[in-house]
């Protein structure tokens, strides 16, 4: 057993010394394929480091030799489970989706309709996790007959007895989403109603939808039999200024096949991604990154969108495996830019990948000014404070935008300067990590947007109402939206739905401007064109258009300012 370990020891070691030791990466995979693992902890470090390769390879031999390995996971886990061996440091977030496991949720109805559709026989309710009993007790009596001669007066209802009872022991959660897909009401009204249950669904899924073997087929595969390209290697500037990135729309089919897989790596990861679970099928972009990379980016279709800023969300694949994903949320030219590598992969090209991405976006949407929210450099997230990430993102080249941030910032960059052994404790890291971090390209906007928050354009509404309205919503909304109608000579008897929603989400912000009803005529069709685009198909012509209305954007900058 401790030779078993030493070995996997060693492997874990080559992942940071790739491009060599191939023969000695084999040799290590041949005498693991032979030992038995016997507790959790080096069961997931032994698929941990399978992953890593299957990502990373250095050659055709090492990836046929692991690939064979990660095949026996299923029965290694079995085998361990036998052996009534705690298992439960497989269900950590951070690696849990090993095959033969499964995992718990309270997953939002979105996914787990899709989850019903998709995989029903390998779903079930947990009941040990229910605690909503008042909750379940007001809202099934419109699917159980005479439920609430029981629900409404009595303690310790046996809610599943009613249940089977109505279902014939057939599989209690596909019967209650189907009764709530019957029910006439919008899919948001649904989803509210099933989310207010805080149903924890648990999900046995199978070895296609595990992390030990979902893949993308690959026609050629890029070994790397040289050193990985290191985070000192990577200029951001050169990479956002460098050649275009190859793209290509995928078909309806080829978009619904993508979304699934990105519905499925985040669901035995615990997570959910607003682009994943809504994501449009019909607009997925493919993007080969290079170095066996490729980025799938996709919008929400317009009953998804965020009223004001622009979403993108995508999934990257590194030979064929999901190896973290890219969120953006776009206004104008700025994007607040939130990146995942998952855990597995961290030791990988990071640098690079994040480049490329920025990359992609900047080419898609037109953003100059990428912003970093404080959660991702360590603010209320302690393994972003373990990780470094506020470094990481410096020595790209982003900047604190809080003069006390930057004084505390150039201080620690003299301590570093002064003695290369010098490492900025946690304690200042999460000082650090107290505000946002920016990156302009080159003579983009000169720190306008260093203090801008959207969410102080909502604020404004907020206060506004209060003042104004009583805080009566529905009045600010009809007064906004009739006000930009009037100003903008709006008339919506031919636009879409998509278009009407966005005119009534903008308009809450556009009546916040000062003096719009001075526009000129070209600037109010501009913002009347930037309105429809929001509603339109595809959100990027909305950026670029907002990009193009100088007045609107700098209203904007100031009104979040």
């Amino acid at each position: 057993m401790a030779r078993a370990r030493n070995t996997l020891a060693q492997l874990e070691d080559y992942k940071r010394r790739s491009g060599e030791n191939d023969a000695r990466i084999l040799s290590a995979l041949s005498r693991l394929a032979k030992s038995t693992v016997a507790d959790a902890k080096s069961l997931i470090r032994l698929h941990e480091a399978l992953l890593f390769f299957r990502a990373y390879p250095p050659s055709a031999e090492v990836l046929t030799e692991l690939n064979q390995v990660l095949k026996t996971f299923q029965s290694r886990v079995a085998q361990v489970r036998d052996r009534d061996v705690d298992l439960s440091p497989l269900d950590a977030p951070e690696v849990s989706g090993i095959a033969g496991t499964s995992v718990t949720s309270n997953f939002s109805y979105a996914i787990v309709r899709w989850l019903v559709a998709t995989y029903p026989s390998q779903l079930s309710i947990d009941w040990d996790w229910f605690e909503e009993e008042d909750r379940f007790g007001a809202t099934m009596p419109r699917f159980l007959p005479l439920l609430a001669d029981d629900a409404m007066v009595e303690a310790h209802v046996p809610f599943r007895d009613w249940l089977r009872a109505a279902t014939g022991r057939k599989n209690e959660l596909k019967w209650i989403v189907d009764r709530f897909e019957s029910l006439k009401l919008s899919d948001k009204a649904k989803a509210e109603l099933y989310d207010s249950l805080k149903l924890h669904v648990t999900w046995k899924f199978g070895l296609h939808s595990s992390r030990t073997s979902m893949k993308l087929p690959t026609r050629q595969i890029f070994f790397h039999d040289q050193p990985l390209i290191q985070r000192r290697d990577v200029s951001l500037v050169d990479e956002l200024n460098s050649r275009p990135i190859p793209l290509q729309r995928l078909s309806h089919a080829e978009g619904e096949n993508i979304l699934g897989l990105a519905r499925e790596t985040s669901a035995v990861r615990y997570r959910e991604l607003h682009g994943f679970t809504y994501g449009d099928a019909r607009r997925v972009l493919k993007a080969d990154l290079g170095r066996g990379t490729q980025m799938f980016v996709m919008g929400v279709p317009p009953q998804n969108r965020l009223p004001l800023r622009a979403y993108h969300a995508a999934l990257v694949f590194k030979n064929g495996v999901p190896v973290g994903y890219f969120e953006g949320l776009s206004i104008c030219e700025r994007m607040e830019s939130g990146f995942n590598l998952y855990y597995t992969f961290r030791e990988g090209e990071t640098a690079w990948l994040y480049a490329r991405i920025l990359r992609l976006m900047r080419q898609l949407l037109g953003v100059t000014v990428i912003s970093i929210d404080p959660y991702q450099v360590g603010h209320e997230n302690e393994e972003g404070v373990e990780s470094g990430a506020f470094w990481f993102y410096r020595k790209l080249g982003f900047r604190a935008v809080r003069p006390e941030l930057i004084k505390l910032t150039h201080s620690e960059e003299r301590k570093m300067a002064n003695d290369p052994r010098y490492r900025t404790s946690a304690r200042t890291l999460r000082k650090l990590a107290a505000g946002h971090m920016l990156f302009e390209v080159p003579g983009a906007s000169n720190g306008k947007w260093d203090s801008f928050q959207v969410r102080k354009i909502g604020l404004a509404v907020q206060r506004r109402m209060a003042r104004d309205f009583n805080s009566n919503p529905e009045e600010i909304r009809e007064h906004s939206l009739q006000f930009i109608k009037r100003t903008l000579k709006v008339k919506t008897d031919r636009w879409a739905d998509g278009e009407c929603e966005a005119l009534q989400n903008l308009s809450l912000g556009l009546a916040m401007i000062p003096k719009i009803e001075k526009w000129s005529s070209a600037e109010k069709e501009m913002a009347m064109r930037i309105i429809r685009a929001k509603g339109g198909s595809d959100e990027a012509s909305y950026l670029k258009l907002m990009q193009q209305h100088t007045k609107l954007r700098n209203a904007l900058i100031r009104l979040a300012s």
